[in-house]
């Protein structure tokens, strides 16, 4: 068998295949329909200080090369979330991944290190980026390197354990957020968010979404979010996660070649609830077919 092991931060996975924030839970959905122990690691849902009861409905819809959401964070707040949602993930092997999202850069403070004394939390995913959500005095943090480099260093004072900053690609250079964020104690990037977007009933003549814009997800951001981790890759030293539009293994392939380390499946849970072990398995048939040894040999190696 091939070695697909790879390390973010303190972390060592077992593969590089995650769950990506939001599209998962908490893993209890989907524990009935595949083994969780078998994946790199498990990122639940986001979750903040206090509760959230999210965006009004209708806030899915469907459309060409994706969907479209504006959930808007729903979630109990961090207290429920611990003594509520954390024992669940005692029952398995694989590292599960806190998503925190806040409203004022001290709230990330205060989440890390409520979830630093959470022995079952293996690392925190730091949101800076929900296009659904807007932050202090109505700006979205992950456009302002100031902003991400300050959230950073709050998260990494109040914990010990592997913080990692997800990025939006809606910022005039990706290169210079990355930055900050590595710069300020980041361990791992995760990138990239959805992108903005916004679909119309032509009956109604209204928005299909009562937010009238969503988060835009799956196989039509993919080569954004190739563009994005490249990008990065040739900017900071720390792993990439990378994301968006991750449906099977040449996509897996395709994101690990531009310079991830690990990748990410969203929007393609959704439509096929095995899609993370099936990637899984095809890395390994990829690997034997091309004689890799180690997953390692695959990042960054595109040929120019």
């Amino acid at each position: 068998m091939a070695d697909l092991r790879v390390k973010i931060g303190a972390l060592t996975l077992q593969n590089p295949v995650l769950t990506a924030s939001g599209t998962f839970g908490t893993g209890e959905e989907l524990a009935d329909f595949i083994d969780l122990n078998k994946l790199g690691a498990v990122v639940v849902k986001g979750v903040t200080l206090l509760p959230r009861e999210g965006n009004p409905m209708p806030r899915i819809a469907e459309c060409a090369g994706g969907m479209l959401n504006a959930i808007g964070l729903q979630n109990p707040g961090i207290d429920r979330f611990i003594s509520e949602k954390t024992p669940f993930f005692e029952k398995f092997k694989v590292p599960f991944l806190v998503n925190i999202s806040g409203y004022q850069p001290a709230e990330y403070g205060e989440l890390a290190k409520r979830l630093e004394a959470v022995p079952s939390v293996a690392g925190i995913e730091v949101n800076v980026s929900c296009p659904n959500v807007r932050y202090s005095k109505g700006a979205v943090f992950a456009k302002d390197p100031r902003a991400v480099g300050l959230i950073t260093r709050l998260v990494k004072k109040n914990t010990k354990k592997t913080v990692i900053i997800k990025l939006s690609p809606e910022v005039s250079d990706i290169k210079i957020i990355a930055k900050a964020a590595e710069d300020n104690g980041a361990d791992a990037l995760s990138l990239i968010n959805t992108i903005s977007g916004m679909a119309i009933d032509i009956n109604t003549r209204r928005p299909k979404i009562k937010n009238i814009m969503g988060g835009l997800s799956g196989p039509a951001i993919k080569p954004v979010g190739i563009r994005c981790v490249w990008q990065v890759y040739n900017t900071v030293k720390i792993p990439l996660i990378g994301m968006g539009g991750i449906m099977n293994v040449s996509d897996a392939i395709e994101y690990l070649l531009a310079g991830a380390t690990a990748v990410a499946v969203g929007t393609g849970n959704f439509i096929n609830p095995a899609a993370t072990l099936e990637i899984i398995d095809g890395l390994n048939r990829y690997m034997k077919s091309n004689k890799i040894k180690n997953i390692k040999e695959l990042t960054g190696k595109i040929i120019l």
